[in-house]
C-alpha cells in the first residue's frame, strides 16, 4: 500500500499550452484543500534536476486561470531521458520532501512520469498539448484555444484573400498530428486540408483543383497546411507558377500556443488538475487523467503510452465532401 502523501509537486513539461495555468491552479488549491503541501517545480524536468523548486500557496495561483502559457515555465530536458537523470530526479524529490508529482504535458512528459513512478515517486499525468495527439484522451489542454486562435486568423486571411482573388496557403501547428489542421479546415470551410496522416503529395491534383475552381468563378482558395507537411512558402510559389493565380503563404506559428484559454480549456484543465490530486490522495500512481466518451477517467500510463491515435475517418471524409 502506498505511503501517505504529504507534499505534492507540480510541473509543466514540453510545449506550453493555454490552460496549463488553470491546471496548475487546480492542483495547488485542491492539494491545499486536502491538507497537503505543494511544491512548484519550475522549467519542467530540467528545473527538477536543477532543484528549481518553490513552495506554493493559494495566493501563488491567484488571477492565473485566464493567463496563457505556464507560470511555472517549461523546458525540454535530454538529461532526464537517461537512467542517471531519472534517478537523480527521484532523489531530488525525496530531498525536498516531495512524495508525488503531477506532470502536465504530452507523451514525452508522461514517459518521464512513468520512470519516476518506477523509482517510487507517485505520479499522475495530465494531458497538456495543443496537438490533441495523446491517444488515451479525446481532449488535451490547449487544443480548443489553439484551434480558436487559428480559426480567427484564417477568417481574417480569407477576407483579404477574397479581396485580392488570391490562393492562400495557411500553415498551422502540428508536426506529427493533423488535428488542428483538420478542425480549422472544417471550421473555416477550407478548400483543401493537408494532413501528415493523409497527404499523398500529389501537387498536380491540387493545382488542377485550383485551376478548376478559378474557372468556376471562385474568388479565393484556402489551403490549410499542417506543420508536419510544411514547405508552405515554396508550395505557394509552385502553385502560383503553375496556375497564374497570385498565391501567398502565411505561417501562423507559435501564436497558436499563446493567448487567454477558452472556457472549455479552463474548465476541463481545472477538472483534470483537481482529479490528479484526488487520485494521488487515493494512493494511486503511474496514471494519466483523460476525458473519454464524455467522462473524466484515468488510465495506467503504460497502457496510455501504448495506445495509437488516428484521424477520425468520418471527419476527414466530410472535410473533403463539403468543399
Amino acid at each position: 500500500m502506498s505511503k501517505e502523501i504529504n507534499a505534492i509537486g507540480v510541473l509543466t513539461s514540453g510545449g506550453d499550452a493555454p490552460g496549463m495555468n488553470a491546471a496548475i491552479r487546480a492542483v495547488v488549491r485542491q492539494a491545499l484543500y486536502k491538507g497537503k503541501k505543494v511544491k512548484g517545480i519550475k522549467r519542467g524536468y530540467a528545473g527538477l534536476l536543477n532543484e528549481e523548486i518553490i513552495d506554493m500557496d493559494a495566493k501563488s495561483v491567484s488571477d492565473t486561470i485566464s493567463r496563457g502559457g505556464t507560470i511555472l515555465q517549461t523546458a525540454r530536458c535530454m538529461e532526464f531521458v537517461t537512467p542517471e537523470g531519472q534517478q537523480l530526479g527521484a532523489d531530488i524529490c525525496r530531498k525536498h520532501g516531495i512524495d508525488a508529482i503531477v506532470v502536465i504535458g504530452g507523451d514525452g512528459s508522461f514517459k518521464g512520469a512513468q520512470k519516476l513512478a518506477a523509482l517510487g515517486i507517485n505520479t499522475i499525468g495530465v494531458p497538456g498539448t495543443i496537438d490533441l495527439d495523446i491517444a488515451c484522451t479525446d481532449y488535451t489542454i490547449g487544443f480548443d484555444t489553439a484551434c480558436n486562435t487559428a480559426m480567427d486568423a484564417i477568417d481574417k486571411i480569407r477576407d483579404t484573400s477574397t479581396s485580392h482573388e488570391r490562393c492562400s496557403v495557411i500553415e498551422v501547428m502540428g508536426r506529427g498530428a493533423g488535428y488542428i489542421a483538420l478542425w480549422c479546415g472544417i471550421a473555416n470551410g477550407a478548400e483543401e486540408i493537408l494532413l501528415p496522416e493523409k497527404y499523398d503529395h500529389n501537387e498536380e491534383r491540387l493545382i488542377s483543383q485550383i485551376i478548376n475552381a478559378r474557372k468556376l468563378g471562385k474568388q479565393h482558395y484556402i489551403i490549410i497546411n499542417a506543420e508536419g507537411i510544411g514547405d508552405s512558402q515554396n508550395m505557394a510559389k509552385r502553385i502560383e507558377a503553375a496556375t497564374g493565380v497570385e498565391t501567398r503563404a502565411t505561417i501562423l506559428g507559435h501564436m497558436q500556443r499563446g493567448g487567454s484559454p477558452t472556457c472549455k480549456d479552463r474548465v476541463y484543465a481545472t477538472t483534470m488538475g483537481a482529479m490528479a490530486v484526488d487520485l494521488l490522495c487515493e494512493g494511486k500512481s503511474n496514471r494519466v487523467v483523460a476525458h473519454k466518451n464524455g467522462e473524466f477517467v484515468d488510465f495506467d500510463i503504460d497502457e496510455a503510452l501504448a495506445m495509437k491515435k488516428s484521424i477520425p475517418d468520418y471527419m476527414y471524409q466530410i472535410s473533403q465532401s463539403l468543399v
